[in-house]
């Protein structure tokens, strides 16, 4: 879930991510504090499962979102707004909700992934806003950090 990397940097300061740059690898935290530079103060919970609270969230600034990721709708994405419930809601991948828009009439959110730039649309995906849990249930779990 998101709300672990917010609690997390309650107690330690986050690095940049050119000091600290995504390995896709499995390990341990290698964190260093001294090239911290971000501390969050409180995690703010969003209510669950509401697209109005995310899309409010999300004007406050990023917003940290649980999604499935394991399914190919998911993880095969390269473009478009990703609308397919076969994504399915069992939280597994955390990311960050970063906007929102719409096209033809379908409103979406823009989350940026930690796959690099060339998954996705150089790194981001857009998927829809839909009532309830939403599309691979990224309404389901979602939190900001007041810093």
């Amino acid at each position: 879930m998101a709300y672990l990397a917010f609690d997390y940097l309650t107690t330690k300061l986050q690095e940049k991510e050119a000091d600290y740059p995504y390995k896709a690898v499995d390990g341990k935290c290698q964190q260093r504090e001294q090239l911290g530079v971000a501390h969050v103060q409180v995690r703010n919970l969003v209510k669950n499962n509401s697209l109005e609270q995310l899309m409010a969230a999300i004007t406050l600034g990023p917003t940290g979102v649980s999604v499935e990721a394991d399914k190919p709708a998911f993880r095969g994405y390269n473009g478009g707004v990703l609308n397919d419930t076969a994504c399915g809601t069992a939280t597994n991948h955390a990311i960050t909700a970063v906007g929102y828009g719409s096209e033809d009439g379908q409103a979406y959110y823009i989350v940026r992934n930690s796959w690099g730039a060339d998954w996705g649309e150089e790194g981001y995906v857009r998927i829809a806003a839909v009532e309830g849990v939403g599309i691979c249930a990224i309404q389901a779990h979602p939190t900001y950090p007041t810093v």
